[in-house]
């Protein structure tokens, strides 16, 4: 039964403190109404202490009067209404449905805040997910179950990126179905545009279940936005057995309306102003992604960040990284190169990638060619820096082919462009045509039988 009250004692910014309060649970839905005014506003319990409740409003408490105001507090958390009908629609980042289509007619309606999975329940990410992307699939390769963040930068092209990982992803070897979830925080009117006419451009939006917060929705919004993405995954992957990509964008906009509610509390910050709880608040979102034993579907998460000043060390990006596996950056001196993806292969890292490839998985030759792939990179990269330094006069005959292998490595194995979808079995065998640059007896990190085979 619903417990209303008109003790509503103070409001500042998104939070109002309502007192004399019973039997009031933390993260309970609040409906606040005041006479006169046809408006239902919605908030949750942020903090109980004792007979006092702070409630978290979830809109402007602009126009809101606390003589008039009364709070409802319903005894339940917030929920999403899930279907499979959700697959191919719009949603707000509170779930309502922005695409000017029917309201969702539920199967079941699942709590928001879910637990993180039981890490005994766990099963172990083995399957390779191709997106279609070379600089991934071939050298940082993403895993069913794997939690792999992009780490960008304010002007670099992730919002493309996004695009075409969501739009091209697909399990291989497997008529499984697949589906993905979106959700986008904190961006403008433009981008919004830009990814659902993407999406209806190449029909990805069939299998698409998208959440859109936009930059002048209430901070508060954003909180609950990836919590709703991955509810929606959660009942997808275990309720419907369908392997889910989740794809976030930007967790940076996600923590700075964290932020932003920590200081409204009056909290004690942490490192840059952020809560200290950040890492556990991070941690709530991103270990509900993975695999469950005896579950047919599974969760993976691509979370995409932008590292404020470019810093990997800022906690953002920092504390993600503890948190997942590996990393894939994006790099500002590629982009100036006119090479997109700007992917950085060097710095990045797929921390289960040798778990996802291989015979049966991609290709038997593919884990000996990206070992050597890095290895010539990494040198022809150093041998371009001496270059411009000394000259190529003072570079070997072997270094000045590193040099150029480097070159050509950027211009076509990494330069694909956002439209352009390669199988693994194209992305490995480009790896093989620049491999051919090199002399035979400098491709030392691959079996022979392999050189013999695809060598040609």
């Amino acid at each position: 039964m619903r417990k209303e009250y008109r003790t509503v004692k103070e409001v500042v910014g998104p939070l109002m403190l309502v007192e004399q309060v019973e039997g009031v649970k933390y993260n309970e839905l609040v409906k606040i109404t005041q006479s006169g005014d046809s408006e239902t506003r919605l908030g949750r319990v942020l903090e109980v202490d004792g007979d006092k409740a702070l409630v978290q409003l979830f809109a402007p408490s602009r126009g809101l009067k606390i003589s008039d105001a009364k709070a409802a507090f319903t005894g339940k958390a917030i929920e999403l209404k899930v279907s499979h009908e959700m697959l191919g629609r719009v949603f707000d980042g509170m779930g309502n449905p922005i695409d000017g289509g029917a309201e969702i007619l539920p199967e079941k309606s699942l709590d928001i805040n879910s637990s993180p999975m039981n890490p005994v329940a766990r099963d172990y990410p083995n399957e390779f997910i191709q997106t279609g992307v070379s600089a991934i699939d071939g050298l940082n390769t993403l895993v069913r179950g794997q939690k792999l963040p992009v780490f960008s930068a304010s002007g670099l092209p992730h919002a493309d990126l996004a695009a075409q990982i969501a739009r091209q992803s697909r399990v291989k070897n497997t008529d499984d179905k697949f589906a993905v979830v979106f959700a986008a925080m904190g961006i403008t009117y433009e981008e919004s545009d830009f990814f659902i006419n993407d999406f209806r451009r190449t029909g990805a939006i069939d299998r698409t279940v998208m959440f859109l917060n936009l930059a002048d929705d209430p901070a508060v919004e954003r909180i609950n936005t990836p919590r709703m993405a991955m509810t929606a995954a959660e009942y997808l992957a275990f309720d419907c057995d369908m392997h889910v990509l989740v794809v976030m964008t930007d967790i940076t906009n996600y923590a700075e309306a964290l932020r932003e509610i920590s200081s409204a509390r009056r909290e004690v910050p942490g490192r840059r102003g952020y809560p200290g709880y950040m890492y556990t608040d991070l941690a709530t979102i991103y270990e509900r992604a993975g695999r469950i034993r005896g579950k047919k579907g599974s969760i993976t998460l691509i979370p995409i960040l932008t590292m404020p000043e470019e810093d990997k060390t800022h906690p953002i990006p920092d504390l993600t990284g503890y948190i997942t596996e590996g990393q894939i950056i994006l790099s500002r001196e590629l982009y100036k190169k006119g090479m997109n993806p700007p992917i950085d292969v060097l710095p990045s890292l797929s921390r289960l990638k040798d778990k996802g490839i291989g015979n049966g998985k991609t290709r038997k030759d593919h884990a000996d060619t990206m070992n050597q792939l890095f290895s010539a990179y990494a040198r022809g990269k150093d041998a371009k820096e001496l270059s411009a330094i000394l000259g190529e006069a003072a570079l070997s005959d072997v270094d000045v082919l590193y040099a150029k292998f480097a070159e050509e490595f950027e211009k076509q194995y990494i330069n694909q462009g956002f439209n352009e979808n390669r199988s693994i079995e194209q992305t490995l065998d480009i790896g093989w045509k620049l491999l051919k640059i090199l002399p035979r007896s400098e491709l030392k990190r691959i079996r022979d039988e392999y050189l013999d085979e695809f060598l040609k």
